[in-house]
């Protein structure tokens, strides 16, 4: 299985970090996010990795490589400006192949063992499973909820949910399919519309996460 990392974004609140600096080279504990996230594709056994490059893509290319580093193969999907999360994906449709891919934030900071992605396939009539956390302090209400069949559904007003934690398996259908796929648009109108399909279940992890959204996030972390 593929993995690919999103890393294209400008982290606009993460300034003035990223005036000079992309985010996934941001250090955490003495360690660029992005080293952490191709350490743990690696121990799970992912070996491809295709990361997506604009906001100072030159310089997550020159401190990646191809990846031996990390014994992973690293190729490069170079967007002429941040295509958001759906548009990155329509972009590299034809690095990741027609295969179902792990697709994980550069930006969120966790212990999580991806080695349970490829354990379980994808469910029957499914296109994408979701982790999901317990909403941390800085957000106390959450994005999903889960049906007892474990499909995602919608976060009913009256509940807490579970925050997405930036990390799901997609079939790449699921986005190259969407009716109102373009050129850059989000993943979140991708999830409410496939959720309304039952095409997507979820996962709840609870171990070490966190969106390294903010400097003061970072300095938590820290």
């Amino acid at each position: 299985m593929k993995a690919m990392i999103l890393a294209a974004g400008l982290g606009k609140r993460m300034r003035p970090l990223t005036d000079t600096l992309p985010k996934p080279l941001i250090p955490v504990r003495g360690k660029p996010l992005i080293a952490y996230h191709l350490e743990a594709l690696a121990r799970a056994g992912i070996t491809q990795v295709v990361i997506n490059l604009a906001y100072r893509g030159d310089q997550i290319k020159a401190f990646v490589g191809d990846g031996t580093a990390w014994g992973v193969q690293v190729v490069y999907s170079q967007e002429p400006e941040p295509l958001e999360t759906g548009g990155a994906i329509v972009h590299a449709a034809e690095l990741l192949g027609k295969a179902p891919f792990v697709l994980l934030n550069a930006d969120i900071f966790t212990d999580f063992d991806f080695a349970q992605l490829l354990a379980a396939p994808l469910a029957k009539g499914a296109l994408g499973r979701l982790v999901l956390v317990p909403n941390p302090d800085f957000k106390p209400v959450g994005d999903f909820a889960i049906s007892a069949a474990g499909h995602l559904l919608t976060r009913e007003a009256k509940e807490p949910g579970h925050t997405f934690a930036g990390i799901s398996v997609l079939h790449p259908s699921l986005v190259l399919n969407y009716p109102k796929r373009r050129d850059c648009f989000g993943l979140a109108e991708v999830f409410n519309h496939a959720l309304q399909k039952q095409q997507l279940t979820a996962q709840v992890y609870s171990g070490a996460w966190s969106d390294v959204g903010t400097p003061e996030r970072l300095r938590q972390l820290n």
